[in-house]
């Protein structure tokens, strides 16, 4: 099976990377519908209105509202929702019991966690469902190839999820700045300092994926004894302290993400 005909339910931020991602990823635009009051501009070949469409079928159906407007939009997308459609949510927080409340007749229920790479296909993306055979299931991580990874989850890791994949691109960027800042602070031109430390990281990340060896591994080969690596290494390494800093930011990310999902619960 494939997934034919998709509803887009919300067309903000991310979901208007999904949809970038797809369209470049060769998915052809007359597949989805965009519902959304304030759309973007999209490829005229995308349908997209204001209401909700009156009939279906849908093959999948993304909810990509706030998750507090899951609430107000649910019974307009009840409907469309029947056995035969998969409802796939990007609502942070929003757990499958929940989903299922509110879509009790929908085929299966998916939720996803994906962030902004999706747009350039290289995003990881966390999935956990319920309803999905076999067939389903392999339609599901095409239907994802596009955007980047699949990444099958149990619930309870999601938050975990969120923090490291979700928020890490946020924690990345803070550290690329940082590089940048202290080569300027150290008599490097900003604009310049800046240009090659994205371009040290891009290439970086890279090889890290085409490697064999871990990030760990990949470290110590540029570090030579004595050298001026190893000498900026026993900067960070000190006392464990980047990792204990790490550690804290990815825990206060997830039990944000798992308070958030305490509140979804009502």
């Amino acid at each position: 099976m494939t997934f034919e005909r998709i509803l887009m339910v919300g067309c903000g931020n991310m979901a208007g990377a999904m949809l970038t991602g797809w369209l470049a990823g060769g998915i052809p635009a007359s597949r989805f519908t965009v519902c959304d009051p304030a759309p973007r501009v999209l490829p005229t070949a995308v349908t997209v209105s204001a209401q909700m469409p009156a009939r279906g079928p849908f093959d999948a159906i993304l909810v990509g509202v706030k998750p507090q407007s899951l609430a107000e939009v649910a019974p307009a997308l009840e409907p469309l929702a029947g056995p035969g459609a998969t409802v796939l949510s990007i609502l942070a927080g929003v757990e499958l019991a929940t989903l299922a409340g509110k879509f009790p007749r929908a085929g299966s229920l998916v939720r996803m966690m994906p962030n902004l790479a999706v747009a350039i296909g290289k995003a990881p993306v966390g999935l956990a469902a319920t309803g999905l055979g076999a067939e389903q299931r392999s339609a599901l991580e095409a239907l994802v190839g596009p955007l980047g990874s699949p990444e099958w989850l149990a619930e309870a890791q999601f938050d975990l999820f969120t923090a490291l994949a979700g928020s890490g691109p946020a924690f990345l960027y803070r550290l690329i700045a940082a590089l940048a800042e202290g080569a300027c602070r150290l008599g490097m031109d900003a604009g310049q300092a800046e240009r090659i430390a994205i371009a040290m990281v891009e290439g970086a990340a890279a090889l890290a994926a085409a490697s064999p060896d871990s990030p760990g591994v990949l470290a110590d080969q540029v570090a030579s004894p004595g050298g001026t690596t190893r000498a900026g290494l026993a900067v960070l390494d000190a006392d464990n302290k980047l990792a204990r800093l790490v550690e804290a930011t990815l825990r206060a990310a997830r039990d944000r993400s798992a308070q958030m999902t305490q509140e979804a619960r009502g």
